[in-house]
């Protein structure tokens, strides 16, 4: 079997693949990868990295293309679907990770743990800490709480949240554990309600075409003024242009960017040129919410069992996303 993610990511996470597995490992871009696709029965791949090509997947025999993780738009979902090659996933293995940035994110935003300790370090002291008590700046408990997606990841997302004492509300059209949302007492709402009300949003949703630009313009406009947004679900699900622009009028209380509509984001990314307190109201983090040691040994077990029950026992795989 082939493996386009670095031997070193599973040995770093304790996961590496049973002796029953004979793997390969390459980068997406070796030059040999193409010739090795034909006679491999499974291909694992990390969920996070660039657009795999169609054609790489022509005229092979694959028995499974296992991901690393949840997300699966790396894939050309018409040309795999052509060829009738079973993918699958781990779901649900960085809910703890994804639920714990969000957290955290949030109360750092509100709180402006971030731009505090980058005004101490300007010897702003004082100054900051008596605007920090006027501004009357309140944390997490009682606040109205906006998940948009309501997976297995948002559903861990809302649980945290209420743990912290927050309210919950949720959009979703059709959400997979209705039961697990009235235990939580979350009311469902449409987008735009849920925008209009809640104190913080955060998003939780694949990137499908229906989801493209998701929030926008219109969409930040409705948000309360303060509000929090937390982006921890794929590029492209938030107009990162109507995001700058929204938190350089300071609309917004401020954004929590852990995906972008490109990966690495450019040098001239609408968000990292905000200035002065604009860009103090952001916090950037590397597509990593939801990698911890923890979660990345969960996912790499999880991964390397699947692919052990579909090579070396014959079963069909769990998870099969299509």
């Amino acid at each position: 079997m082939l493996c386009l993610r670095p031997r070193a990511d599973f040995e770093r996470a304790g996961a590496l693949p049973p002796s029953s597995l004979n793997v390969t490992y390459r980068g997406p871009d070796d030059a040999d990868v193409p010739a090795l696709m034909k006679g491999t029965g499974a291909l694992v791949i990390p969920a996070v990295g660039p657009a795999l090509s169609p054609a790489l997947f022509e005229g092979t025999a694959l028995k499974l293309i296992q991901v690393t993780g949840a997300g699966l738009d790396r894939l050309d979902r018409p040309t795999i679907q052509r060829l009738g090659l079973p993918v699958a996933n781990v779901p649900g293995g960085s809910n703890r990770a994804v639920a714990e940035y969000a957290v955290t994110m949030a109360s750092t935003l509100l709180r402006r743990f971030a731009w505090a300790d980058a005004e101490i370090r300007r010897g702003n002291y004082s100054a900051f800490r008596a605007r920090m008590v006027s501004d009357n700046l309140g944390g997490l408990d009682g606040l109205l709480v906006g998940v948009v997606g309501l997976g297995t990841i948002g559903l861990a997302v809302a649980e945290a949240f209420q743990h912290m004492g927050c309210r919950i509300c949720f959009y979703d059209p059709a959400p997979p554990n209705s039961a697990a949302a009235h235990a939580l007492g979350a009311e469902s709402m449409s987008l735009d309600g849920l925008l209009t009300a809640s104190d913080v949003v955060t998003l939780h949703v694949p990137l499908l075409p229906a989801t493209k630009n998701l929030i926008g313009d219109r969409e930040m406009a409705l948000m309360k003024p303060g509000a929090i947004l937390i982006q921890a679900s794929r590029g492209g699900i938030v107009d990162e242009l109507a995001l700058a622009m929204h938190l350089r009028a300071g609309h917004l209380g401020g954004a929590a960017i852990d995906v972008y509509s490109s990966e690495p984001p450019g040098a001239d990314h609408a968000l990292l040129a905000l200035d002065g307190e604009a860009a103090r109201r952001v916090l950037f983090t590397p597509h990593i919410a939801g990698v911890t040691r923890q979660s990345a040994a969960f996912l790499c077990r999880s991964a390397w069992r699947n692919v052990e029950r579909v090579l070396i026992d014959g079963a069909a795989p769990l998870n099969r996303a299509y």
